[in-house]
């Protein structure tokens, strides 16, 4: 496990060089600021005045405090009364009064604008994320941790979050405020400003070498916190399977394992983080005692005061700038305890910006599905649900055709490979004519999902043709293609919702009758009107309520109601028993009625009936007929049907 951690240390040193992870920096600050600019081009510079105008007002009461002191010691010096001095006095007073309630209502308005910005910014970005996720490709869900994913709308947004809320605000009021207390410095006495800029640089090379090692651990914390989110949710969906086998202490094991990276990391990271502040806290405080000083030394010695005041160096210079040398120090300490927060907040919203940057699905099709109906004797397009699909077919000549969707399917000498080079497909021919049932048979991994799959145009053939009623589906909208093709699955899918609303899933502007219709079709309304509020009940936890029977029943009424005319049943009663399967069998046989069908089948016996049997191994096609001309030929069908009832 030691040197697992080291390899995984290695390769996260790797991806945070520090010159790169710096113009990376640059690129995602630049991306974020723009895309607040184009979410709230007037609110942000609004607020962002807001912040210069507090930032500003709060930097100069050094200087008020240097004309009264200067009016005293004036007063003191020629022997004036109060009344004489106090009028000016009691007027700085009042303009700093007045400045200090601008201050206030420009902070309270910035406050609120950036609550506005912030949460606006991060709504619309997770917005984008979703919008962008749903289009993208299966492969990308099949590559990614689904853990590491959920991390991208939590761990991430947060960081990006506190990145726009209190990060960038405050790094952007400490520097003007920097600025302008060193430029007032400048203004009253060149050699104490001398003095807190040699302090302040001492301050930032610590800085630089200590928030460095901290923000490098904090990306690596980063990256573990989804790692581990990743095993977490892993855990959750898996936990039966955990109990059935004992798997508990590996799982703890494993857990601890990460968990125990993550801790060396955060341990790592706020270490450093930890006495940065303390180390800058008291470099200012040390800093303020040796401009005491000097200032004391100086005034006794009569030193000649270099300024652009033209002022001579006296008490009313160096109290002040006792006090603007604690802020341009404690400002400058505000910076870098922000660097942290920076640096995951950069890291969180990289991470971001790589989903949304992802290449969506690929989509080049022009044909489309529409609505139909035949009038004299051609077909039509309609508005309203009829049952009858056809294929509207653009051509080059600005005319339009429309073809009756009928499910014929055909796979002419296909291959395919899911990573190059390494072949799952070899040279399958399949011809399924409307209304037939095509049985794919063969042991896990002999490709029969990736053919499903590929009808499906999930995934796209890296030689062959696959046709639909004639058109090469290369040229139908993916949408259309899928919307055209009812999958019931292996491992059924349940939202968050009323039984209903789970099988209007299937097709959104179906009636409640309808719905009803397609679950007793399927064998489900007997189980559903037993529910709590029958249709109405809600579902949650994928259906945890119900049983993996139920929810497979759920699963083919969704199907069902979508009426398309070519079905695809990967397993789809694997998981009902015996009694369940003879009632949905029969549901199952009117549903697939004049329906193309695909059937991949583990359970023999469900498939007997197909109009053709196809055998697949290692990606090939071996045998092809009905159940008695494969059981006659005596090859591999005929084994596996005699030898083993069920599939292995």
């Amino acid at each position: 496990m030691k040197s697992e951690n080291r390899i995984a240390d290695e390769t996260l040193e790797k991806s945070i060089k520090p010159e790169k992870s710096r113009k990376k920096n640059k690129g995602v600050l630049g991306r974020i600021i723009k895309l607040m600019f184009s979410f709230y081009p007037v609110l942000l510079p609004i607020t962002l005045i807001c912040v210069v105008i507090t930032a500003v007002i709060s930097s100069i009461p050094a200087m008020f405090m240097q004309k009264v002191i200067r009016l005293i010691t004036i007063a003191v010096e020629s022997g004036s009364t109060w009344s004489e001095a106090s009028g000016e006095i009691l007027h700085n007073v009042l303009i700093l009064g007045i400045l200090y309630v601008i201050s206030l209502c420009s902070f309270v308005v910035y406050s609120q604008m950036l609550a506005v910005i912030t949460q606006g910014t991060i709504k619309k970005l997770r917005e984008k994320m979703f919008n962008g996720m749903q289009n993208l490709p299966i492969k990308y869900f099949d590559t990614h941790n689904h853990g590491d994913i959920m991390s991208y709308y939590t761990n991430d947004t947060d960081s990006l979050s506190q990145l726009i809320s209190q990060s960038i605000p405050q790094i952007l009021s400490s520097g003007i405020v920097v600025l302008t207390v060193f430029a007032i410095m400048l203004y009253y006495c060149l050699w104490l400003t001398l003095i807190a800029v040699f302090g302040t640089v001492i301050m930032v090379l610590i800085t630089k070498k200590v928030g460095g090692v901290s923000s490098r651990g904090f990306i690596r914390q980063q990256k573990v916190i989804g790692k581990e989110e990743g095993f977490i949710e892993e855990m959750m969906n898996g936990q039966k399977v955990v109990k059935v086998f004992c798997h508990e202490k590996a799982s703890v094991r494993d857990f601890d394992a990460i968990n125990e990276e993550l801790f060396a990391q955060s341990r790592k990271a706020n270490r450093f983080a930890n006495i940065l502040a303390p180390i800058l806290n008291n470099i200012g405080n040390i800093l303020y005692v040796i401009v005491a000083v000097s200032g004391g030394a100086m005034l006794i010695l009569g030193a000649f005061n270099i300024s652009v005041s033209g002022l001579p160096l006296g008490i009313d210079i160096v109290v002040p700038f006792l006090n603007m040398t604690r802020q341009f120090a404690g400002n400058i300490n505000q910076v870098s305890m922000q660097i942290n927060s920076v640096v995951m907040g950069l890291a969180g919203a990289r991470r971001l910006f790589e989903l949304i940057d992802e290449k969506p699905e690929v989509d080049d099709g022009y044909v489309s599905l529409v609505n139909a109906k035949e009038q004299d004797g051609e077909i039509v397009p309609c508005k309203e649900h009829t049952g009858l699909w056809a294929w509207q077919h653009p051509h080059h000549d600005g005319t339009v055709t429309y073809t009756k969707l009928e499910g014929d399917v055909v796979l002419q000498e296909v291959d395919f490979e899911y990573e190059e080079g390494k072949r799952v497909l070899n040279d399958v021919s399949i011809y399924a004519k409307p209304g037939q049932k095509v049985a794919l048979v063969g042991s896990t991994g002999a490709g029969k999902t990736t053919i499903t799959n590929l009808i499906n145009r999930f995934y796209d053939i890296a030689d062959g043709k696959i046709r639909y009623d004639g058109i090469n589906i290369n040229k139908i909208k993916k949408a259309d293609l899928r919307k055209s093709l009812g999958i019931v699955l292996q491992d059924t899918n349940l939202f968050t919702g009323t039984v209903m609303e789970n099988i209007r899933y299937g097709r959104l502007d179906a009636s409640d009758d309808e719905c009803i219709a397609a679950a007793k079709l399927a064998g489900a309304d007997d189980f559903i009107m037993r529910l709590p509020d029958g249709y109405e009940t809600r579902l949650s936890g994928n259906g945890a309520n119900l049983s993996q029977g139920q929810r497979q029943l759920l699963s083919i009424a969704r199907a069902a109601v979508a009426d398309p005319p070519v079905m695809i049943l990967d397993e789809a009663t694997s998981s009902i028993d015996t009694r369940t399967e003879a009632i949905v069998s029969r549901g199952m046989d009117a549903l697939m009625q004049g329906r193309t069908v695909f059937v991949i089948a583990h359970r023999l016996s469900t498939i007997k009936n197909s109009d053709v049997i196809i055998v697949l191994e290692h990606g090939r096609i071996i045998e092809r007929g009905s159940h008695e001309q494969l059981l006659e030929e005596k090859g591999k069908y005929y084994q596996l049907y005699t030898g083993a009832f069920e599939m292995e």
